[in-house]
């Protein structure tokens, strides 16, 4: 589960996309720009023990993406609609050139980003983020089309989630009504992971910045995927932790350090 609590200095600001709300986090400062993207049933808070543990060299910028937590749902969830929603919060904040970070989902938004915007990426951070998943077995977010969305209170959504609510219960949202729901939809959640399935090496190695895999002993990607993701692509080290896929939550400090060694030679 992660720890959203958000640091009393951060600010939430949101930028209108097609009269989609997305919200972000600006976790402030004066040092350089830095923006966290999160992982498919997350949002951008999870960023804010490490953007603690940067600053005060890094200002850390966390948007909620597209669909969960305080953001709108979208019509859709295709890879582009990702990456141009990250490009609309780069020119709403000013930002020509900033490191990406991202966790699973948002680590290929990151690299892809960077193949498609090479001006823009000065270096990324992929923390659990393949190049290539999806293509044979089950779907690993099928379990989501059993959770109900919304309840009349929040008793009624929590008890309704049963095994599932431990990891949501800190995170549901109220609606005008009165009414409570999950932070995102959970067949959106569904869609977007089915379109970001794929082979991707092309977009991995078709930038050239600094870039950092951090990885679990436990994670979704194979050992064997990381070498080649190094030996491939030029630039590129990476750092392994003692952990799952969630290393944001399992071990936080290990990250933060990975992560400041890598930063302190961009």
């Amino acid at each position: 589960m992660n720890d959203t609590t958000v640091s009393p200095t951060a600010t939430r600001a949101e930028l209108t996309i097609d009269g989609r709300r997305l919200s972000y986090l600006d976790f402030g400062g004066t040092g350089r720009p830095l923006v966290a993207l999160h992982g498919h049933l997350s949002e951008g808070a999870t960023f804010a023990r490490l953007a603690d543990a940067l600053g005060p060299e890094w200002r850390v910028i966390a948007p909620d993406q597209r669909g969960q937590g305080e953001s709108d749902r979208a019509a859709g969830y295709s890879r582009e609609g990702y990456l141009a929603d990250l490009e609309a919060l780069l020119d709403r904040l000013g930002l020509d050139r900033v490191v990406l970070l991202g966790h699973s989902l948002g680590a290929i938004n990151a690299y892809q980003f960077a193949a498609r915007h090479p001006e823009r990426v000065s270096a990324f951070i992929d923390i659990e983020g393949p190049v290539r998943f999806g293509l044979e077995g089950s779907h690993p977010l099928a379990f989501l089309l059993n959770l109900t969305y919304e309840a009349p209170t929040r008793d009624a959504l929590v008890a309704s989630l049963g095994p599932a609510a431990p990891y949501f219960a800190d995170r549901l949202r109220e609606n005008p009504d009165g009414s409570w729901r999950l932070p995102f939809h959970p067949k959106d959640m569904y869609d977007s992971e089915e379109q970001v399935h794929g082979d991707h090496w092309a977009d991995w190695t078709a930038s050239t910045c600094p870039a950092l895999i951090v990885h679990g002993t436990n994670g979704v990607v194979p050992a064997e995927q990381v070498r080649a993701m190094v030996e491939r692509r030029p630039g590129t080290v990476s750092a392994e932790l003692n952990g799952d896929h969630f290393l944001l939550a399992g071990d936080p400090d290990g990250v933060a350090t990975a992560v400041r060694a890598f930063l302190a030679g961009v």
